[in-house]
């Protein structure tokens, strides 16, 4: 260990900057990567600006982060560490670097973008059914005399709803539309 640190201690300052950057921003990635996996990712701080210059990219993707930040260390710090042997200028060397962090922190809005297209809301509203077309599951009596059960399709996965006809019974197997909601379980259908 002691040859490291001596190792460390004899390079510039600007080796010592990009080391620094990409040993302790690593660390950093992988503790937010764990904690991602196991569910406890709030360590995503956004930083909240009021006004028409948020920063803020839509879909609760924040310019200013802690997560895009660690990124462009990331980035900028092991850009520096392997391009070091082949860029002997030290201002172009950070320039490049810095355009690597950039581009670190575009990708992760790239990806989150992309994830964010993959979420889905499976919470179910009755009120998403007017006008689909059903299956009656359970006979429904003529003239609102009592209930019958219809089978809907929605969001990917069917739902049993209690449903009752304005006209005449209705026999199962038949097909019915949605035509009203009555109440939190109950819709009225017709032919």
């Amino acid at each position: 260990m002691q040859e490291y640190w001596e190792m460390f201690q004899s390079m510039d300052t600007w080796m010592q900057t990009f080391w620094v950057c990409a040993i302790g921003g690593s660390a950093i990635f992988i503790i937010q990567a764990l904690l991602t996996m196991i569910g406890m990712d709030s360590t995503d701080v956004d930083v909240d600006y009021d006004g028409a210059d948020t920063m803020d990219l839509g879909g609760s993707i924040s310019l200013f982060s802690i997560k895009n930040f660690v990124n462009f260390i990331v980035g900028f710090g092991w850009a520096g560490v392997c391009l070091a042997d082949l860029i002997a200028n030290k201002v172009i060397l950070s320039l490049i670097a810095t355009l690597v962090g950039i581009g670190f922190v575009a990708m992760f809005f790239y990806l989150r973008k992309q994830t964010k297209k993959l979420e889905h809301n499976g919470a179910f509203r009755i009120e998403d059914c007017i006008g689909k077309t059903v299956n009656v599951y359970l006979r429904i009596p003529a003239q609102k005399s009592g209930t019958g059960k219809v089978q809907v399709s929605l969001n990917g996965s069917v739902h049993e709803i209690n449903a009752m006809t304005e006209g005449d019974a209705l026999p199962s197997g038949q097909k019915a539309v949605i035509s009203s909601v009555i109440d939190d379980s109950t819709v009225m259908v017709k032919q």
